[in-house]
């Protein structure tokens, strides 16, 4: 039995685990958070924080014994060096969201969505380094000037533990968030930095899956690394067939793919994994939120709503939400506001408005799943993750609103761990013993299955009606996609 290490910094702090190279069981982990200075801003951090975070979650031994190491990184951070390889300034984290203008007019400049999915397989956001870079050159021209070299989060750090080697890497996961490598041709397009940021800089080396990135001076094999997505979905062991929708105050939906999508709208973002394959993802800005607003609406919070809604039947007595509160991005209405439609006598009790925004939620998030699987994914199986998934109403009701068997994982640091297990997977292709094309097939337990049986004929109806209504409210909405 061999151990891997796998670390996850995230926008708050470190995660390390160290599991069995074999069978992926977790040994040991160890937390901490990103110690931010006094006057920091939380869109921006000095990444030396997160090397202290790194050693205050690795103390007391947690690495000893272990072969290999796997990163996750948060994506869409970016941090900028001068041509010595020192930061010029703190590093902009994926939270950062001054770079709106900056990306709407690099969106028109390549002639909107069209021209940039074409090229890159995602449209600029603020969020993306691409936009980074362009409110870096406007705002902070002196910075910009000093920029020789852009990297990412995990790009950093793995060069950290490999002391600073010449050559900086990344994987191809966590470049396809960049707005300036594509996962279809698998390319930087250099031109698109350029136009961004007025002059060229160094872009790390894409390394292939099971490349390592090198060794570290006391002989630890650091495996490419990832973005926290990416990781994620290597940790859950998602593989074609399977979807992941994840329950936060918005959604993110996306599925594991053997080829790149190509959405002219720019709904469905063509983001690579990190195994080879790919992995389409939508938003959806109205999730939890549309609860929890329903919640404060009758008085109780996420559990109390949950008990209401399943006094409720299927339908809602005819009542239907749509839940978008806060305009929605799938379909694409960012200015329109939320409908509750199917108002009786009979229908008006908190027990069926409650049952009616989970349903109204979860009919929104099927929508886009049903968007993939119109664009040739097949989805079978549907993780659903964050904290709603354990909500009983969440898992009476999804399985059949979503048409698939619906696996809820139980509680695991899974960015962590699917970096270790590419950290396995990195260091059996180095020793042999693991092929290059696949990954190490951990197992684990526990997870729910809820299988749609029966119920597949009365979600579609509710489904119906949900749609319906949408069509009445917003003709069209989803006929570009």
């Amino acid at each position: 039995m061999g151990k891997v290490a796998g670390i996850d910094s995230s926008t708050a702090g470190t995660t390390v685990v160290v599991c069995d190279s074999d069978t992926g069981e977790v040994l040991r982990e160890g937390h901490a958070p990103h110690p931010i200075g006094e006057g920091e801003k939380p869109t921006e951090i000095d990444p030396q924080a997160w090397l202290l975070s790194l050693g205050e979650a690795a103390k007391n031994g947690l690495l000893e014994g272990v072969q290999a190491i796997g990163i996750s990184g948060q994506q869409h951070g970016l941090l900028a060096l001068d041509a010595g390889g020192v930061t010029v300034r703190p590093a902009l984290l994926r939270g950062d969201k001054r770079a709106q203008a900056q990306a709407a007019d690099l969106a028109d400049e390549l002639g909107g969505a069209g021209g940039w999915m074409e090229a890159v397989g995602s449209v600029p956001q603020a969020s993306y380094p691409v936009a980074k870079l362009r409110w870096l050159a406007q705002h902070e021209p002196a910075t910009a000037k000093r920029t020789a070299e852009v990297l990412l989060p995990h790009d950093w750090l793995v060069w950290q533990l490999l002391g600073r080697p010449a050559r900086r890497t990344t994987d191809r996961g966590d470049a396809s968030g960049t707005g300036y490598w594509s996962a279809a041709t698998g390319e930087y397009r250099t031109d698109l930095v350029e136009r961004a940021f007025g002059h060229p800089v160094a872009l790390p080396d894409v390394l292939a899956p099971a490349e390592p990135a090198g060794q570290t001076p006391e002989g630890l094999l650091i495996s490419a690394g990832t973005g926290d997505t990416m990781a994620a979905a290597l940790g859950l062991g998602l593989g074609p067939g399977d979807a992941v929708v994840s329950l936060g105050a918005g959604g993110t939906v996306f599925a594991v793919h053997q080829e790149a999508l190509k959405d002219p709208t720019g709904t469905v973002i063509a983001f690579a994994d990190a195994t080879g394959r790919h992995l389409p993802l939508m938003h959806v800005r109205n999730a939890v939120r549309t609860l929890r607003a329903t919640a404060e609406l009758l008085g109780t919070d996420l559990a109390g709503l949950s008990e209401l809604a399943l006094r409720s039947t299927p339908g809602a007595y005819g009542l239907v939400l749509l839940p978008y509160l806060e305009g929605e991005r799938t379909p694409d209405l960012p200015h329109t506001a939320g409908t509750l439609s199917g108002l009786r006598r009979d229908s008006m009790k908190p027990e069926h408005l409650a049952r009616a925004a989970f349903e109204g939620m979860l009919c929104g998030l099927a929508d886009a799943v049903d968007v993939l699987r119109d664009k040739g994914v097949p989805v079978h199986r549907v993780f659903l993750l964050g904290a709603a998934a354990e909500l009983p109403a969440v898992q009476a009701i999804a399985p059949a609103l979503l048409g698939a068997l619906v696996v809820v994982p139980p509680a695991a640091e899974y960015a962590a761990i699917g970096a270790a297990r590419q950290a396995a997977w990195s260091l059996g292709a180095v020793l042999g013993s693991q092929s290059q094309s696949e990954p190490p097939q951990w197992t684990r337990d526990g997870a729910r299955l809820l299988d749609p049986g029966d119920d597949a004929a009365v979600g579609s109806a509710v489904r119906q009606q949900f749609t319906a209504v949408r069509e009445h409210t917003h003709p069209g909405a989803f006929a570009s996609l």
